[in-house]
């Protein structure tokens, strides 16, 4: 019986690199790729009758057809949409390839740091996306790493991050987006939730973003302006509480995504405070229900969708042994989503 054709003859018949094909046939964008290199290759997969779904069966030593998504927690698939839209992307991109997903976490409760690990040396995947890692679970993916077992890290802020194969956009320039805006509408004081604590080194890039803006104005940050939730609105409304027991004037909140920032608008309320005439309020995501918001969120949009994508795309070249970029950022632009609750139109009337 014949083989069936592979990623290799379509870059040979298309005079292309293996990467490139990777990046077309799995639809990544934003990558130099011409129309017509991508219409080249397209037509070669067509011609030797190439079929994407057939990656499962080519994968360089893969036997089980999975790999593997690492989340922190599970309990956070409950309460964080970014990590749902995440979650329901790689899926999608997992049942295009021939491939199964399996989601394991690693840093529940009850649970060794880096039990995930008896996945890779059970055999029971061939490869591994691991989102937003912890400090704590670093020595773990170091150590998969140094074994040569496919591993892509999804996003950014890893100390060592010329170890790994990674991808992501820089949140510290999207941070630093949001609070540009606040300032150029007046504000000084400006108070920051992250969205999770310190220990997710995603987390810190965010505060990194938060931080170096300020600085770049010139404006101290009063240590009792920053404080820490856990995901899910419920901890966002808790840390928004904890912020103004503190009884230290801030005129604007940067929530650290659109979840947290659903939970501050509600303690705001509480505490008598209006957003945005009283307290300026963003988020970061853009998720679909942002607009929505009792005071519609002002954000920034990033495309998760075409992130997981190349995020997968990395995946699928590593476990064909193909040649990857080691780290890839995508240049897509993070857009400004400006809504009622940073009070950009109550500044617009006054002038």
């Amino acid at each position: 019986m014949k083989s069936p054709p592979t990623s290799n003859e379509v870059a040979r018949r298309a005079g292309v690199s293996r990467t490139t094909v990777s990046f077309v046939l799995n639809n990544v964008r934003d990558q130099g790729i011409s129309e017509a290199t991508r219409e080249k290759v397209l037509a070669a997969a067509r011609d030797i009758g190439y079929e994407p779904n057939a990656a499962a069966r080519t994968l360089a030593g893969g036997s089980t057809s999975t790999v593997a998504l690492v989340i922190p927690k599970a309990a956070h698939l409950y309460v964080d949409v970014f990590l749902a839209q995440l979650v329901a992307s790689i899926n999608e991109q997992c049942h295009q390839h021939g491939l199964k997903m399996l989601i394991e976490s690693s840093d529940d409760e009850g649970r060794e740091p880096g039990a995930f690990v008896d996945l890779v040396r059970s055999r029971r995947i061939d490869g591994l996306i691991v989102v937003n890692p912890s400090e704590a679970g670093r020595q773990y993916l170091a150590s998969i790493a140094d074994a040569g077992i496919p591993l892509v890290v999804f996003g950014t802020g890893l100390p060592d991050m010329g170890r790994y194969h990674t991808t992501g956009n820089d949140t510290s320039v999207a941070a630093k987006m949001l609070v540009n805006h606040l300032v150029g509408l007046g504000h000084t004081q400006i108070a920051f939730v992250n969205f999770a604590q310190p220990e997710y080194l995603a987390v810190n890039e965010r505060e990194r973003g938060w931080r170096e803006a300020m600085a770049d104005h010139g404006l101290p940050i009063d240590p009792a302006w920053c404080a820490y939730a856990d995901i899910s609105a419920a901890s966002g409304y808790r840390a928004t509480q904890e912020l103004l027991a503190r009884k230290v004037p801030f005129t604007a909140l940067f929530a650290g995504n659109d979840t947290i920032a659903f939970g501050a608008i509600k303690a705001l309320k509480e505490a008598g405070l209006r957003v945005p005439e009283d307290i300026a309020l963003v988020g970061y995501d853009d998720i679909p229900m942002a607009e929505f918001a009792s005071s519609p969120l002002t954000t920034v949009r990033t495309d998760t969708i075409g992130l997981c994508r190349e995020a997968m795309a990395m995946l699928l070249a590593l476990l064909r042994r193909e040649p990857v970029p080691q780290v890839l950022y995508p240049e897509r632009p993070v857009e400004l989503v400006v809504r009622e609750s940073c009070g950009a139109q109550l500044a617009k009337a006054k002038n």
